[in-house]
């Protein structure tokens, strides 16, 4: 099985919100909410094109406020980490029944560290970041390593993910997903399969499921 992180595993879009925001007062800007939303979900470059232009200052270096959020960010994660309905009880199944599991999450190897201290160090056996792929989501490449990193082949996969960028990256790669929307709404598609919680979710469930 194949987890997104933010906003899947963890409820942990609200602390990128947080440093967003502050970020945005930081340059005498506020952020619209439906450019925030743009961004979940999303490769660091396209999400700090997105910050800035809807800041209306494109002139912004994407190094310099992807560096201070995550500054912020990793701040945050080390304190205020909270989890998804669902998701903490989900996978500790998986791990007790040893179905390989990776972890394909668009954030950086600092940041996913500090959040491999709440999840379980021993929950993956392959753990794919953000900064660690050629392209991020929506492209296939991340859950295409991660099934590489597992010895499976993608179509054996099923991931669960939380964004349209998340999903549509799992998708092209030929796995199968579990979406489970949180900030943002996933349109149906096929191979894709919408829940509305993990709360109750069981392995014996997803079987029925794909």
């Amino acid at each position: 099985m194949l987890f997104d992180m933010d906003g899947t595993l963890f409820d942990s879009e609200p602390l990128w919100d947080i440093a967003i925001d502050e970020l945005a007062a930081e340059y005498g800007s506020v952020l619209p909410v439906e450019v925030r939303l743009s961004m979940v979900g999303r490769s660091v470059p396209e999400s700090m094109v997105l910050f800035h232009d809807g800041i209306g200052q494109p002139w912004r270096e994407a190094k310099t406020s992807s560096d201070w959020i995550y500054e912020r960010v990793a701040v945050l994660f080390a304190t205020d980490l909270v989890w998804r309905p669902g998701a903490r009880e989900l996978l500790a199944e998986v791990r007790a029944a040893g179905v390989p599991a990776a972890l394909v999450t668009s954030t950086n190897r600092r940041v996913v560290e500090i959040a491999l201290d709440t999840l379980g160090r021993d929950a993956f056996g392959a753990v794919v970041c953000g900064d660690e792929v050629a392209f991020t989501k929506p492209h296939p490449d991340p859950y295409l390593r991660a099934a590489k990193l597992l010895g499976v082949e993608p179509a054996d996969c099923l991931a669960i993910e939380d964004s349209p960028a998340g999903a549509a990256s799992a998708l092209a790669a030929g796995v199968r997903v579990i979406a489970v929307p949180h900030a943002v709404a996933v349109e149906p598609a096929p191979g894709l399969v919408l829940l509305p919680t993990l709360a109750g979710t069981t392995l014996a469930h997803l079987s029925t499921l794909h």
